[in-house]
C-alpha cells in the first residue's frame, strides 16, 4: 500500500537526527529521543490530520522552540493546544507557547484544524530545537542567530526542504515565517532551487510580541495568503 502523507512525515521525525558540527554553546534537542511520550502525540496528530495524500501548502518557520515543537514534535503547537483543539493529550509535559496561540486563533479563522491541516503543512528547514548557553542558563536560539552556527547547519537544513518537499508539497509558493528567516531561506533556495515563489509572513512570535493590537490584521493578512 502507497504510503500517506502522514507515514511519511512521521518516518522523517523518527529518523530525525544531527550529527553535524556545533559552534561552542550551542546545543540541539532531539524532543523523539528525549521523550518517548513526544513520538506518539506526534503520531496521533499525523494520523488524525494528514491521512492522505494531498498536495499540500508548505509553510517554514524557523527551528522549533524547546516549548512547542520541542516538546509537542507537532510545529506551533504547545501541550495546552495540543490538548483543547486537536483532542489530544499529552501527559508528560504541560508547555504555553506564544507563537501557538497566534497560529490556532489563525487557523479557527481559516476554518478549523481539519480544513487547514488538510491544504497546509509547516515544518523547519531546522527541525530540531537550538539553545544557547548564557549565564542565565540555556535559551532559544534560532539557526542564524550566529554565522558560525548557519554555516554549521547549512547543508543539513538543504537536506532537510528537500525531504519535507518529498512529502507531496507544492513548490510553485511557499510561505516563509519572519523576514531574517526569509533572508537565509533565498540563500539556500538560489543554491537548492526547491521554491519558484516566496512570500514573507510576519512571524507569530514577532505578532504577538510587538504588534499584538493589530493582530486581527495580521490573521486577515496569513489566510489571503494562504487561501490565494
Amino acid at each position: 500500500m502507497d504510503k500517506t502523507f502522514a507515514d511519511r512525515v512521521i518516518e522523517f521525525n523518527k529518523n530525525l537526527s544531527y550529527r553535524g558540527n556545533l559552534p561552542k554553546g550551542f546545543e540541539v534537542l532531539n524532543p523523539y529521543l528525549d521523550n518517548p511520550e513526544t513520538i506518539t502525540v506526534m503520531q496521533k496528530f499525523y494520523h488524525k490530520y494528514y491521512d492522505d495524500s494531498n498536495n499540500r501548502k508548505f509553510i517554514i518557520g524557523i527551528n522549533p522552540s524547546r516549548h512547542g515543537a520541542g516538546v509537542t514534535g507537532v510545529p506551533f503547537t504547545d501541550t495546552k493546544r495540543l490538548e483543547s483543539i486537536c483532542g489530544i493529550t499529552m501527559s508528560s509535559a504541560r508547555t504555553h507557547e506564544v507563537s501557538s496561540v497566534f497560529m490556532y486563533d489563525m487557523i479557527a479563522d481559516y476554518g478549523g484544524v481539519d480544513l487547514f491541516y488538510k491544504d497546509i503543512y509547516i515544518n523547519s528547514p531546522f527541525p530540531l530545537a537550538i539553545v544557547r548557553k548564557t549565564k542565565n542558563g540555556w535559551l532559544n536560539a534560532n539557526y542564524y542567530d550566529d554565522k558560525e552556527l548557519f554555516e554549521a547547519v547549512k547543508n543539513f537544513m538543504i537536506e532537510s526542504l528537500k525531504q519535507h518537499v518529498g512529502l507531496n508539497l507544492d513548490t510553485s509558493e511557499v510561505f516563509i515565517l519572519g523576514k531574517k528567516n526569509a533572508e537565509f531561506i533565498s540563500k539556500l533556495n538560489k543554491e537548492a532551487k526547491l521554491f519558484e515563489k516566496m512570500t514573507v509572513l510576519e512571524h507569530p512570535r514577532y505578532i504577538q510580541q510587538y504588534k499584538s493590537k493589530d493582530r486581527q490584521l495580521f490573521i486577515d493578512k496569513y489566510i489571503l495568503a494562504l487561501k490565494k
